[in-house]
């Protein structure tokens, strides 16, 4: 028996990611229509979305669509999304083969994992990969942007490169 998420729910975790410790903040807002009006004030600002969906009800699959549709209306453009199928622990009553799930991810851009939430399954890689390609692209956009706000002096001739002796130096550098 599992509970069901009553608007929004908060919590913290903290992981290692290579040498840098992570904290991440979770939001779990309710999946359910009645819902919808104040979930999606919680979607500006965030860097990473898990979208659930129940593998042994094809309706929840079917509006997956319409939930990535309103994600990317209101999150930023670079937002990492992974498409999770959870319930792995009723795969008897599947009706959402994992092939079609992952074929979508990968047509998406998504990242994909199955999980089951009543047992555990795979409920930490989710966290965990979603949370490393969050801190990789993080990464990667401060390098980017330290490396365009940086003045490379490497084409200057040695004698460029110093000041005449007559010649007064500036007292600071605008970068």
């Amino acid at each position: 028996d599992s509970r069901t998420t009553i608007g929004v729910e908060f919590s913290t975790r903290t992981i290692l990611v290579g040498d840098a410790m992570v904290k991440a903040q979770i939001w779990d807002t309710a999946g359910l229509e009645r819902y919808r009006a104040i979930t999606s004030a919680y979607y500006r600002g965030a860097v990473g979305a898990l979208v659930v969906f129940d593998i042994t009800k094809h309706q929840t699959y079917n509006v997956v669509d319409r939930w990535l549709k309103e994600l990317y209306d209101h999150a930023e453009a670079s937002i990492v999304v992974m498409l999770v199928g959870n319930k792995t622990d009723l795969a008897q009553a599947r009706e959402v083969p994992m092939e079609e799930a992952k074929m979508f991810a990968d047509n998406n851009g998504l990242l994909f994992v199955e999980t089951s939430a009543l047992d555990s399954t795979n409920v930490e890689q989710a966290f965990e990969t979603i949370l490393k390609e969050i801190f990789h692209k993080v990464q990667k956009q401060k390098q980017r942007s330290s490396q365009s706000n940086t003045v490379s002096l490497a084409n200057e001739s040695p004698e460029s490169a110093a000041p005449a002796q007559t010649e007064k130096r500036p007292c600071c550098v605008a970068l």
